[in-house]
């Protein structure tokens, strides 16, 4: 028998079953748009949380108090609970002198009460330079930022996230100018930012507090240190040779030879997106593993299925050979259907689940267009769904195929 014959044979057979070939392919269907949406929002968060860090600027070097951390990214130290004072306005004075070095902005943070009238809410602040305004790419919405000025003269003024403008003063009142509390030190509002949504090293833009460094240190803190120092290197400089510069400057303020004794941690933006770049391809991938099971199991319910298949149509398996059809033809046949039932599962759950994530796209830009939730299609997911789907009707379809063509025509012909 011509392939082209045992097609058309192949699916008149399925359309006369429509129901039965419908809810064969209902696994498939199932397994294949599960890959498809859970590739697409693994690729989606990888595309948000790297673009968020590019977001914090362009050449970026973050050095932190500790240990080197040999390569891998940790948190800082103040986070897991350990206070480590070795950078200092020494080492940003250092640094600024270093003509491969384009802007310094070092960091202190903290976490309390920010009150204005009866409103209140716990947020984090940070105590920064004017410099940190360029370095990680913040826009002033309204007002302005405050200046280097205000910072040398421990100024108590603040830039003040959306939200929390929102929550403080509500959609009527202008925060602009007006005065808000932290630890009992009044700040008056002199900005807010243009858009909220998580930032730089987590933290949620939309609530935060930025003051000056100064008035951080002597007021709210009482430290003279820096919880993290933020580096922009020189474009016209190799990255790793900015970072060879830092390493040197800070060794030598710390009066520090031996690298093993490092008291500061060095992490450039390329390490970061490499670091997190990895760690969400591999959460993709077990993403896609765990759907994958679904086929697995939609791969047996088609076997199950073509094995009743096999069963019910024993008498036209039994009149095909007595007019001359081979084992052979027999096997292509009932493969040939297999193959056409999980191909066209593979199909309709593509077009199933690029519909679910174009919903899921829109809602999410709908309600939350400050998270920049991106779409993400991933060709990949779509070849893989095709190939699996192809590889599961060759494979669970065999064994039916096999039984069918073993049939003893005579034995066929008898069964009732």
């Amino acid at each position: 028998m011509l392939f082209q014959d045992a097609f058309k044979t192949s699916t008149r057979s399925l359309i006369h079953g429509k129901m039965r070939s419908l809810l064969t392919m209902l696994g498939i269907v199932i397994g294949i748009a599960s890959v498809i949406v859970l590739m697409s929002i693994g690729q989606s968060a990888q595309d948000l949380i790297i673009g968020q860090v590019q977001g914090i600027g362009s050449n970026l070097i973050i050095i932190t108090p500790g240990a080197p951390s040999n390569g891998k990214f940790s948190p800082p130290a103040a986070e897991q609970g350990i206070i480590i004072t070795s950078l200092v306005q020494e080492d940003v004075n250092s640094l600024q002198r270093e003509p491969s070095i384009t802007a310094v902005a070092p960091l202190v943070s903290g976490q309390a009460d920010v009150v204005y009238g009866s409103n209140d809410a716990t947020e984090s602040y940070q105590g920064v330079t004017a410099d940190m305004f360029p370095l990680r790419n913040l826009t002033i919405g309204k007002g302005a930022a405050f200046t280097q000025t205000d910072v040398d003269s421990a100024t108590p003024v603040a830039v003040i996230g959306p939200d929390l403008a929102t929550t403080l003063f509500g959609a009527n009142i202008d925060p602009i100018n007006k005065t808000i509390r932290i630890k009992d030190v009044s700040f008056r509002v002199v900005g807010v930012l243009a858009k909220g949504g998580t930032g730089a090293f987590g933290v949620n833009q939309g609530d935060i507090v930025l003051i000056p460094i100064t008035i951080a240190q002597k007021e709210l803190l009482g430290i003279t240190y820096f919880s993290t120092i933020l580096v922009q290197a020189n474009p016209a400089y190799d990255i790793s040779f900015v970072t060879s510069r830092i390493t040197f400057v800070l060794a030598q303020n710390h009066g520090i030879t031996d690298p093993n004794k490092y008291d500061f941690n060095i992490e450039t933006q390329a390490d970061i997106l490499s670091l997190l770049g990895n760690i969400t391809s591999i959460l993709t991938l077990f993403l896609a593993a765990i759907a994958s099971i679904s086929l697995i199991v939609g791969g047996i319910g088609i076997m199950n299925i073509m094995l009743v298949a096999v069963t019910e149509r024993t008498r036209e398996i039994g009149l095909r050979k007595a007019v001359g059809a081979t084992n052979n033809d027999i096997l292509q046949q009932f493969l040939i259907e297999s193959v056409l039932l999980t191909f066209a599962g593979g199909v309709i759950g593509i077009l199933a689940g690029a519909t679910f994530i174009t919903l899921v796209y829109l809602a999410i830009s709908t309600f939350d267009p400050s998270l920049g939730w991106t779409f993400a299609f991933p060709i990949a997911a779509v070849i893989l769904g095709l190939v699996v789907s192809g590889i599961a009707g060759i494979a669970f379809g065999i064994y039916p195929a096999r039984q069918a063509a073993r049939k003893n025509p005579i034995d066929a012909l008898r069964y009732e």
